[in-house]
């Protein structure tokens, strides 16, 4: 399976990444990539940019070495009530938005009747179209309840990469994704592999992942970002258009 974007990464405006924009774009134009989403850590999350970052990516070039760049953000799920640490308005302008539960930021009970009830709040929200690594077993979540969710409102379900790779510090990962993919393959609900890079060399790494799609029998049909034209068609503001 190709992947010819990847979804979900970090330049060092995040304050805890590696790379320049411009080190990222040519890392994955070296890759062959046809796209590049860069998607820094929202307001809330410590050490990362301000807003004014995120008000002024009208003037990156949204092509550079030959590769499309996507500019987004990852969001933080602040509470139950599914809120995010940026405007609505803002987030509507970029080119489109990952929202994660970080333990460090999230003001809720980390319980499953929450975080699920938390989950299903955010997918409501039509300006948001990845929910970040939900494989986290600090913070449980009915899979079964997020999975219809995110197929009755287009939500595309991240596999991360980061999260799967021995020695990380999100906890039964592997277990998770496993369950998530094949409830996913059941109901028929979008996925995406981000490898959550922080360092260029990381791009497109989705090794992890893949060894989780092959153990399920993932369709390839399910994965959103296997080119560049079907993953932004999948994306949930594009189908408002």
């Amino acid at each position: 399976m190709h992947i010819a974007i990847d979804t979900h990464t970090h330049t060092l405006a995040s304050g805890h990444a590696y790379n320049t924009l411009r080190e990222m774009a040519k890392m994955a134009a070296d890759k062959g990539l046809s796209g590049l989403a860069v998607t820094e850590h929202a307001p809330k999350m410590p050490g990362t940019c301000h807003i004014f970052y995120f008000q002024n990516m009208r003037v990156v070039p949204r092509n550079m070495y030959g590769i499309e760049l996507l500019m987004g953000v990852e969001l933080n799920v602040m509470n139950g009530n599914g809120e995010v640490d940026l405007p609505e308005y803002l987030v509507r302008e970029l080119d489109m938005a990952i929202a994660s539960i970080h333990v460090p930021c999230y003001e809720g009970e980390l319980d499953e009747k929450e975080i699920t009830q938390t989950y299903i709040n955010v997918m409501e929200k039509d300006y948001i179209d990845i929910i970040g690594h939900p494989d986290d077993g600090r913070v449980p979540v009915d899979y079964e309840a997020l999975v219809k969710e995110a197929k009755r409102t287009g939500t595309l379900l991240e596999v991360n990469n980061s999260s799967l790779r021995p020695g990380g510090f999100r906890q039964d990962t592997h277990r998770n994704a496993a369950r998530m993919l094949r409830l996913c393959k059941e109901y028929g609900t979008m996925v995406v592999l981000g490898s959550d890079a922080h360092m260029d060399v990381d791009i497109a790494d989705c090794r992890y992942s893949m060894e989780v799609l092959r153990e399920a029998a993932f369709p390839e049909e399910l994965v959103a970002n296997t080119s560049l034209e079907k993953f932004r068609a999948c994306l949930k503001r594009n189908k408002k258009l």
